[in-house]
């Protein structure tokens, strides 16, 4: 993870389009790049 809480935030606390994998703020509920509603959280776990 992150050496500081408030970076990790900003990095991890997103949503991520299933259609064009854009990064998106966690309060939306559609993409700012295809308006897609399909978005899901940011996976906050590190893949090994």
């Amino acid at each position: 993870m992150a050496k500081f809480p408030e970076a990790e935030a900003r990095l991890l606390n997103v949503k991520i389009c299933m259609k064009c994998n854009a990064r998106n703020a966690i309060r939306a509920t559609r993409c700012r790049k295809c308006n897609y509603k399909g978005l899901r959280p940011k996976n906050r776990e590190r893949k090994a």
